[in-house]
């Protein structure tokens, strides 16, 4: 089959590679132009563009996919279709009319649920125990598409976003491999999204990060585990701001004063709300380096009335 991938991040690679091995035919892969990146600033590429590279592909970085340049490139490649996995770029319609069986995604989630850009990490910090995979035929919206295949998963109750994404990623590569042939061989029955159940997984923004300690520990902790790699979950302690790394739920009833921190036989705890407690496992203080929760109690010697972020009367 005559594809062209557009996709950016890790996740998307094994799908770009599985397909190789399918015996499909790439004619290009489109990801998002090298951005600066890290201290230094230097240009980066992105991981999809380096797997390209490796496979031997065609690649273009169009600030743009909209432009018509880049309409024209892709009519002019007689595809068959195109698989999009976390691009980055809405895709107009004058695109999606181009291939003949449509454009495919790959979707972190079990749609309806978590349309948007961070399905997987909006999952783990609601709390979900079941997620999965969902390859859909793209069309005007977002993420509204026909349903086309699924896979599920359970999620492990210590399982975090960036080990949840791999499996998840491998899991879509071979989805996709499905859907390309099911589509192909006319076995693969379109199904219309229920818009009545849809939730939504905005990008994230720095402020998702911030704790608030009148929640129970239960939701705290799924926020820890599932805003990775980025922001984390962030509260402030002396004035300065302390990343929360690791947390598990205490099993010590709390004393129904959010953000009261103590520590109990070297163990650092926090109370939250409804008078549930969280043991900070890890946690790491502005501009030092992460640290285990005996360390930073070592270092910093708590006193009886201390508190994390801001107190509330």
């Amino acid at each position: 089959m005559e594809v062209v991938f557009l996709g950016t991040p890790q996740f998307a690679v094994p799908t770009l590679e599985r397909m190789i091995e399918a015996g499909h035919r790439v004619a290009a892969v489109f990801t998002q132009p090298d951005r600066p990146k890290g201290r230094g600033g230097q240009l980066a590429s992105s991981p999809v563009k380096d797997a390209a590279i490796r496979l031997g592909i065609a690649v273009s970085q169009p600030e743009r996919i909209r432009r018509p340049e880049s309409v024209q490139q892709l009519r002019g490649m007689r595809l068959d279709a195109m698989v999009v996995v976390g691009y980055g770029q809405i895709i107009p319609q004058s695109i999606i009319d181009i291939p003949r069986l449509g454009i495919i995604n790959v979707h972190g989630s079990l749609l309806p649920k978590y349309r948007g850009a961070a399905p997987i990490q909006w999952a783990v910090a609601n709390g979900e125990t079941v997620t999965g995979v969902t390859t859909m035929r793209i069309d005007a919206g977002l993420d509204t598409g026909d349903m086309l295949l699924k896979w599920c998963t359970p999620i492990g109750p210590e399982e975090n976003a960036l080990e949840l994404a791999p499996r998840l990623a491998e899991a879509g590569a071979s989805l996709l491999v499905q859907t390309l042939r099911g589509l192909e061989d006319g076995s693969i029955v379109p199904e219309p999204q229920d818009a009545s159940q849809a939730t939504l997984a905005p990008i994230l923004k720095k402020e998702d990060g911030q704790i608030d300690w009148s929640l129970p520990a239960r939701a705290i902790c799924n926020r820890s585990r599932g805003l990775l790699p980025w922001p984390g979950t962030h509260t402030t302690f002396r004035g300065q701001m302390l990343h929360v790394c690791k947390s598990r739920v205490a099993a010590e009833s709390g004393t129904g004063t959010p953000g009261r921190t103590y520590a109990i036989h070297r163990r650092l705890l926090a109370d939250c709300g409804e008078h549930t407690t969280l043991e900070l496992l890890e946690v790491q203080m502005e501009g030092r380096k992460r640290m285990t929760a005996e360390a930073f109690l070592n270092g910093q010697h708590l006193a009886d009335n201390e508190f994390l972020g801001v107190k509330k009367n």
